[in-house]
């Protein structure tokens, strides 16, 4: 098995097979035969005021995504209880924009005290840039977990947002860290960085102790800077994930959005590659697997690793 520390350099050297038997060896150590789901809702969407080069619903480019405001407490409610009987454990809201403004952070506020009320299920927030004071407020309605992705490594971020600078995610994810939030943070692979990039992020998350890490794969859509970015090999896409492992052996890796195009019948290969979490029902502006599909694949990797 490969011993750490895990360096770029001894990574690259490497080879596929050693990087993903040694992952799944740290995986089944450090987490057993745990598989965490979790589901989101895109409770606003669109019109926001970034350029993050990837997003269709950035106002800077030409896409179809819909626009619409903060979704009512009855939609959103009834969204949870259906991300429960799917069989997540937890329920995300996610909201476009730079960041939720004060008037929001109240209105949301009343939503997650809403969802806690009325379903046994756990309530993330996904709201961008937010102060010390705005995920406080978030906290005390009911909210536990703080997502706020960095999306790439600190040294390619430049290349793939200027409206905002990584320095402000790592803000907004200390502040939720000195709450006592809990912590999912993760980015996408397939924005045209390098390996070195992808050891640089895991890198940098395992720096933050974040508690979750979410893999997403780039979708390339039509309207976005990126939509004619060439996809990832499968190989490649396994190497990541292995990474992430390797970097982060005591947490949730969580495949979510791209995971059906990008590995189609090599599923099953990121999760003996460490991942041992998923997003279920859908992801912000696409369509995923049904839910049946996928609690019957985590009852097949469960045996499997269970053998």
């Amino acid at each position: 098995m490969l011993k750490g520390p895990y360096s770029a350099e001894k990574i690259a050297a490497c080879s596929t097979r050693e990087l993903m038997a040694t992952a799944l060896e740290l995986k089944l150590s450090h987490r057993q035969d745990s598989f965490a789901l979790c589901s989101i809702i895109n409770a606003k969407s669109g019109a926001c005021s970034e350029n993050c080069r990837f997003c269709t619903q950035s106002a800077h480019f030409p896409t179809e995504t819909p626009i619409y405001p903060l979704l009512d407490s009855d939609e959103i409610i009834e969204a949870a209880r259906q991300a429960k009987e799917n069989g997540a454990s937890r329920f995300s809201l996610v909201t476009s924009g730079r960041g939720a403004s004060d008037q929001e952070v109240e209105e949301l506020a009343r939503r997650i005290s809403a969802i806690r009320a009325a379903v046994d299920i756990k309530v993330c927030g996904s709201f961008g840039i937010l102060t010390k004071e705005q995920l406080g407020r978030l906290q005390a309605a009911g909210m536990d977990r703080y997502h706020h992705n960095l999306e790439t490594s600190r040294e390619f971020f430049p290349s793939i947002c200027t409206s905002h600078a990584f320095a402000d995610r790592v803000a907004t994810i200390g502040a939720a860290h000195s709450l006592g939030l809990s912590i999912c943070s993760g980015g996408i692979i397939g924005l045209g960085e390098t390996e070195a990039d992808r050891v640089s992020l895991a890198t940098t998350l395992a720096e933050l102790e974040v508690d979750s890490v979410p893999l997403n794969m780039l979708i390339p859509l039509p309207g976005t800077p990126l939509a004619d970015l060439e996809p990832l090999a499968v190989e490649e896409i396994l190497r990541a994930i292995a990474i992430f492992r390797l970097l982060l052996p005591h947490v949730p890796v969580r495949l979510a959005a791209g995971r059906e195009s990008a590995l189609g019948d090599f599923l099953s290969a990121a999760f003996l590659a460490g991942a041992d979490a998923m997003m279920i029902g859908g992801y912000l502006t696409q369509r995923g697997r049904t839910p049946q599909q996928d609690l019957e694949f985590v009852k097949r990797m469960q045996a499997l690793w269970t053998r």
